[in-house]
């Protein structure tokens, strides 16, 4: 059974590892100097490893996270897509 504290505390760990992907991302050397840098194309990735697939079911159930392929989620719900 999952409890709504353990939905928080999952939303929480996947927001902070989506941030710190995209950041990772943004700030590889292989953007020049004077391009302005750029945005990342990150979307969706992967849960952190720390919660039971339980708790990724039942956010995506409350429509929090939706499913991308091969195991990768996305926080909110793609129109048109997989939920």
């Amino acid at each position: 059974m999952v409890t709504d504290e353990d939905c928080k505390r999952g939303m929480k760990a996947f927001k902070r590892r989506l941030k710190l992907t995209r950041l990772d991302d943004e700030s590889r050397l292989g953007r020049g100097p004077m391009s302005g840098g750029g945005s990342s194309g990150i979307e969706s990735i992967t849960p952190p490893r720390e919660f039971s697939q339980e708790v990724w079911d039942e956010l995506v159930k409350r429509g929090q996270l939706s499913r991308d392929d091969e195991g990768f989620y996305r926080v909110g719900v793609l129109k048109g897509g997989m939920s």
